[in-house]
This record gives structure tokens, C-alpha cells and sequence, in this order.
């Protein structure tokens, strides 16, 4: 893959990809009001998913120093706690938060992600910064300055999703994240191009993590904090960076020893689009199920069919269903069709089987359909095994459409009495580009309802105002937007 003689110990320049993130990350200027309104809300929504995981002992469990008493008075402080940590642990922090529940904004493309998983890295740098800038007689960045950091997170990790997939190489998602937080973080600690470029050649050296705990039959809860980990090792780069670490300018194309030969199979990394502000503008919210978006559709076919199915559940119980059959795209059948029991909930919300079950028979899915109290109820189980999974055509082909990005499911249920209902078909989620304006109030009542149970009534009251104001919001200093989520 390269040009160059792997004998030679001249250093090549730095390889055009990593240059490229560096240009973009120092020079490029964000115009786009579509992106930054997006933002405000994609901002706002995963602070609603941080909030909503406090309620869940395996979350919190994972938060605070990395040993008992390693906190840092003045350092970036963690939502919803009363923690204050060094950058990277809180880093962390913000970024087990966020993705515990797998109900954060996504992108969907020949890699998957969840582009607002930066925001670990991106919020615990800022409040860093700014906390430090303050004692000394210094001005914290806005809330639109941490917008515009995350805008380009998001260019950064989705751009390299549409066109490169990971997960067919057995790597996961997350190398993204770390990707993506890395460059930014070391532009916002005052990083020029070459700082930004040594710690993106940190970034590939590490490789990636294998999507082991995504898949049966492993699948278990490192899939929740893996972000939060691609978060940290991505502020451990940029300080790296800043202090003046030797970087690796050839570390995707150096012959043997490159990422593209140990962990791409020889090839080089394809491209869709220069970055811009794309990927902010046409980010998937997952905005009323906690449910891995592939399977979002589904559900809500599943919702609209459920006052038939319940129905006929409370006539006959589940022998009344002779079978159920789910079309979803080809990604959605590789990765969330599974047969057998499942271990955890993990196993659970990654089942398109059993997130289309539940709907049907209970009419909703939360977070709590995924505990083993709910499934322990046996027509879940029993459901499941009347139910095909087969992959539709027009629904992968939409899906890969740049001018679509379209996530289609349907499902239709067959009666044993030979009746059936209507196929229920829908294209793209509530939390899709096209349905902004049904999407974007909902959005808002996901946020509402978050922060109302997770902090006293008048830091909501001050929280839910400031969404109001736009501009009121943005222009807010981060630090003094931070301190109202404390615990």
C-alpha cells in the first residue's frame, strides 16, 4: 500500500487521510445554521440519555475516579454527579453516560455509530478548559463553540462510516469515536495541524477493539462504556500531542506494519464526500425507543399493530399466532436477527426478534423491557419462534441511498385461523431528517421528562428555559451551562 521502501528509514510525510482530518479539524469554518440547530438538539438529547442511565445501577457503578479518592477539585465534572475528575477519566465518565442505554443519536451507513458518543471526550475538555481559563483570569468557549467541536466530531467519524466498513474486518464501531474525539479534542487543547496529525497516527497505531461483545453469543455490556473508553484513550492522545510526542506520519500505509495491512486487509480507505457539515444535518435520533436502530422501524410497526395482536394474545394466547415476518434491510438482518435464548440485557436490545415482540404484546419498549424481570415473561420467547426475519431488497437499497438513508422494516402478523393483519411498512424513523418536525417536539418531551427526574425542579426549570433561547443557550459560557447539571 505504499510508495516508499519499508527499509528506509526516511520518515515519509504524514499520509493525505490524517492530513486531511488535521485541515479540516484547524481551518474549516462552519456556516451551516441547519447543522448547529441540529446540534443544539443533539446536544440536549444525549444529556436526556445521561440522565435517563443514572437510573441504572450498572451505569452508575461505572462512574467516578478511577480509583477511590483520584478526584480533581476544579477539574471537568461529570453530569448528574457530583464528581470532578481529570479530563480523560471524566471523559469516561460522560461518555458511559451518554451510551448506556443505546438511545443516543446514530448513523447508519457501510460502518454504524453513534456520532454524539465525542461528547464524552468533547463536554470533559471543554469544562476542563474553561474551569482552568476562569481561575486565571480567562473566558470559557459557549455553548456554540462546544456545538461547532462536535459538528466536526460528527463529520469526522461519519464521513469515515459511509463508505469504510470496520465491522467487516471484525473491528468496532468505536474506533470512530476515538478517531473523531482525538482530532478534535487535540485542536481544542490549542493543537496545531502537525500536534492534531501525531495524535490521529496514535489514534490507527492503537487499532480497534474487536466487536466480540456486540455479537452472539457474546453479547454483553461493554457495548454500554466502550465509547466511554474510546473517549478516554482519545484525551490521552491529544494531551500526548500537546506535551510533543514523536507521532508515526505513515501508521495506515506503511507496508506490513500500516493499519491498511494488519487490520483492513490491505486496503486503503474510500471516501464519499469532503467534510463539511453533512453527517450533523442528517444524524438519526433515537427519539421514543431505546432500541438499536436498525430495529427502530420495526418497532413502530410493531406499536400499530399491536391493539390487533393484544387482542387475539387475549382471546387465545400466543397459539393464535401461527407466525410473524419482519423485512429489514441486509445490515439489520446481519447484525440484530437472533434465534435462541438470550443472556442479558445486552443480548435483549440487539434481538430484532424480541424488541418486535415486546410492542406487540405489551405496547411500548423501554429501557426496563430489557430486564430479565420482563423477559422472563414466556411469550416473548414464545413470539420469537413464530418469527422470520428476511431481508428486503428495496429497504438495503434505500439504505445506502446518500439521498435517502432510509432504515425500512415491516412486519406483518399471520393468525392461525388464517387471517392476518395489514403489512405495516415504514421507511425511516421518527428520528429521520424528513420527520424533524414531528420528531424535534418529541425530542424535546424526551428531554423535559429526563432532566425533571434527574434534578431538583428549579435547575430543570432553569435547563428547560435556556432550550428555549437558542441564542440565549449557545451564547451561554460551557462551564456555567455544566454547573446546572450537577447533582
Amino acid at each position: 500500500m505504499s510508495q516508499f521502501d519499508i527499509r528506509s528509514t526516511v520518515r515519509p510525510d504524514p499520509d493525505p487521510p490524517m492530513v486531511e482530518i488535521a485541515d479540516y479539524v484547524a481551518d474549516y469554518r462552519i456556516d451551516s445554521k441547519e447543522a448547529y440547530d441540529t446540534a443544539r438538539y443533539m446536544l440536549l438529547d444525549s444529556l436526556a440519555c445521561a440522565a435517563l442511565a443514572m437510573d441504572h445501577a450498572e451505569c452508575v457503578r461505572h462512574l467516578g475516579p478511577l480509583v477511590p479518592g483520584a478526584q480533581m477539585e476544579g477539574g471537568a465534572r461529570v453530569p448528574f454527579t457530583a464528581f470532578e475528575l481529570d479530563p480523560v477519566q471524566a471523559a469516561y465518565n460522560i461518555g458511559v453516560q451518554i451510551r448506556w442505554l443505546d438511545f443516543n443519536d446514530t448513523w447508519l451507513a457501510a460502518e454504524w455509530g453513534h456520532p454524539s458518543d465525542n461528547l464524552g471526550a468533547i463536554l470533559a475538555v471543554a469544562d476542563y478548559l474553561g474551569r482552568k481559563a476562569e481561575t486565571e483570569g480567562g473566558r470559557a468557549m459557549t455553548v456554540r463553540d462546544v456545538l461547532g467541536h462536535a459538528i466536526k466530531a460528527h463529520e469526522i467519524q461519519g464521513c469515515y462510516a459511509l463508505k469504510n466498513s470496520f465491522n467487516r474486518v471484525g473491528l468496532d464501531h468505536v474506533i470512530l469515536v476515538r478517531l473523531a474525539s482525538t482530532a478534535v479534542a487535540t485542536g481544542m487543547l490549542g493543537g496545531n495541524r502537525d500536534a492534531i496529525v501525531t495524535a490521529v497516527s496514535h489514534s490507527w497505531i492503537d487499532n480497534g477493539v474487536l466487536r466480540t461483545y456486540r455479537h452472539a453469543p457474546n453479547t454483553g455490556p461493554r457495548k454500554s462504556w466502550a465509547a466511554g473508553d474510546a473517549c478516554r484513550r482519545a484525551v490521552i492522545h491529544a494531551l500526548n500531542a500537546i506535551k510533543g510526542v514523536v507521532g508515526y506520519p505513515s501508521a495506515l500505509t506503511v507496508p506490513t506494519w500500516g493499519f491498511y495491512d494488519v487490520a483492513f486487509q490491505g486496503k486503503p480507505f474510500d471516501f464519499e464526500r469532503p467534510f463539511g457539515s453533512y453527517v450533523m444535518e442528517n444524524i438519526l435520533f433515537k427519539i421514543s425507543y431505546p432500541a438499536e436502530f436498525h430495529a427502530q422501524t420495526a418497532v413502530e410497526c410493531a406499536m400499530t399493530l399491536h391493539p390487533q395482536v393484544s387482542a387475539r394474545l387475549d382471546e387465545g394466547g400466543v397459539d393464535a399466532i401461527d407466525r410473524v415476518v419482519l423485512e429489514t434491510q441486509e445490515a439489520g438482518r446481519r447484525i440484530i436477527d437472533k434465534t435462541g435464548p438470550l443472556a442479558n440485557y445486552a443480548d435483549r436490545d440487539h434481538c430484532l426478534q424480541y424488541m418486535v415482540a415486546v410492542p406487540l404484546i405489551f405496547g411500548r419498549l423501554t429501557a426496563d423491557d430489557y430486564s430479565d424481570a420482563v423477559a422472563a415473561d414466556p411469550r416473548i420467547d414464545a413470539l420469537r419462534e413464530r418469527m422470520s426475519v428476511v431481508e428486503n431488497a428495496q429497504f438495503t437499497r434505500d439504505y445506502f441511498d446518500p439521498e435517502k438513508r432510509y432504515i425500512g422494516n415491516s412486519v406483518q402478523v399471520f393468525f392461525k385461523d388464517g387471517s392476518s393483519t395489514e403489512r405495516v411498512s415504514i421507511d425511516y424513523p421518527i428520528g429521520h431528517r424528513r420527520r424533524r418536525g414531528e420528531g424535534i417536539p418529541a425530542l424535546m418531551a424526551k428531554f423535559e421528562s429526563a432532566i425533571r427526574g434527574a434534578l431538583p425542579a428549579a435547575q430543570a426549570d432553569q435547563l428547560l428555559a435556556l432550550a428555549a433561547q437558542p441564542s440565549r443557550l449557545e451564547a451561554l459560557p460551557i462551564t456555567q451551562f455544566l454547573s446546572l447539571l450537577r447533582a
